[in-house]
């Protein structure tokens, strides 16, 4: 079986259902119309991996059908960016009849920026050795004709980077230009377009508003950077290592001074203000220095944890963006009695399934 196109003629239909789903789903908490950002109908995911089958001489990608889990070949994949389709089959037929980066190659990984940059990952199951390094370097001059190609080599506790593992998005906000450092193997907004509407949306939300911003999974920094200029200080927490290096990389990469970034988790950081815990990260940020009265959370599908709940009630305005509408429901059940939602939105970061990204804008009554 070969993968067939997505039926772009489809796309406005099923955003309709979309949004009118998440409407029901938000109708106990909202009386404002909900706003629909829309995504590309084509070539709008950023990321895209696939298994690579190896069958006699040939070579081609696969993917499986999550229902049947049925082997589903892949020549094109509209559903990803350009670059990322002038890629696919560029690195194959370069691979195919080149033994030492051929042999046990299992996956082959996408990263693309829209300035024409991509992160290009083989995955082995064999460990790489100085022949293969001498012919990915062949590999990588080979790929410079699509864009600025990087390549990285995966193998059981093995990583070798032909030159580096990132690459850097540019990202208009309202005219303005935000460049992101986007690291291989880690969190980066899959749909650029909607993406920039989701940041517009919070900076927008923002516009007017007092004190300072708390940011909890700030990750590389998406929302927090640009959201800097509506407010004299912004705390940042993150769980993730490379993401907090990026986020630093990405302040300096912009002149932004005005974001203090803290390795925490946001159970953490909830029991560190809730008075439970001490943490010597905490202290180094001079936490009680900020006057925090916004919030922005951006958690991953399992939403806030109760004490996280707990923290974000305390402050006057919540803004809240959600992979799983399910999750940010209950969560809003939890919020009602303290805050109101003023804005809800639907993103359509992945057209043609399921997920919904929704966004609220809460506060105190």
């Amino acid at each position: 079986m070969t993968h067939s196109a997505i039926d772009s003629d489809q796309y406005e239909a099923q955003l309709s259902d979309k949004a009118e789903r998440l409407k029901i789903m938000l109708a106990p908490f909202i009386t404002t119309e909900l706003e629909v950002f829309e995504s590309p109908a084509t070539h709008y995911r950023m990321r895209a991996e696939f298994r690579v089958w190896h069958d006699g001489d040939d070579l081609y990608y696969i993917m499986f059908d999550p229902d049947t889990r049925e082997k589903i070949r892949v020549d094109d994949f509209p559903v990803a960016n350009e670059l990322i389709n002038r890629l696919m089959p560029a690195v194959l037929d370069y691979v195919r009849d080149r033994p030492t980066l051929r042999q046990k190659l299992f996956q082959v990984e996408f990263l693309s920026t829209t300035t024409n940059q991509a992160l290009v990952s083989l995955l082995y199951h064999r460990q790489l050795d100085e022949n293969w390094e001498r012919e990915v370097q062949a590999l990588k001059a080979h790929l410079q004709q699509y864009g600025a190609i990087e390549l990285v080599g995966r193998a059981r506790k093995q990583k070798i980077c032909v030159d580096k593992d990132w690459v850097t998005e540019t990202l208009t906000i309202k005219g303005k230009p935000f460049h992101f450092q986007q690291v291989e193997n880690s969190f980066t907004q899959p749909n650029a377009a909607v993406n920039q509407h989701m940041v517009t949306w919070a900076l927008d939300a923002t516009i007017n508003a007092t004190g300072d911003l708390l940011e909890l999974y700030c990750g590389n920094g998406n929302f927090s950077l640009p959201l800097a200029q509506n407010f004299p200080r912004v705390l940042a927490t993150e769980i993730s290592k490379t993401s907090v290096a990026s986020a630093r990389y990405n302040c300096e990469l912009n002149n932004i001074d005005n974001v203090t970034l803290v390795r925490m988790s946001a159970e953490d950081f909830s029991a560190v203000m809730a008075g439970e815990k001490e943490s010597r990260r905490a202290n180094e940020a001079n936490l009680t220095d900020f006057d925090c009265r916004t919030v922005l959370v951006d958690p991953p599908r399992a939403g806030l944890d109760d004490d996280t709940v707990e923290l974000v009630r305390n402050y006057d305005t919540i803004i809240y963006v959600s992979c799983n509408p399910t999750t940010l429901i209950e969560n809003l059940t939890a919020l009602a009695n303290t805050h109101e939602v003023e804005r809800a939105a639907l993103f359509d970061q992945f057209p043609y399934t399921d997920h919904m990204e929704a966004g609220v804008v809460l506060k105190r009554k």
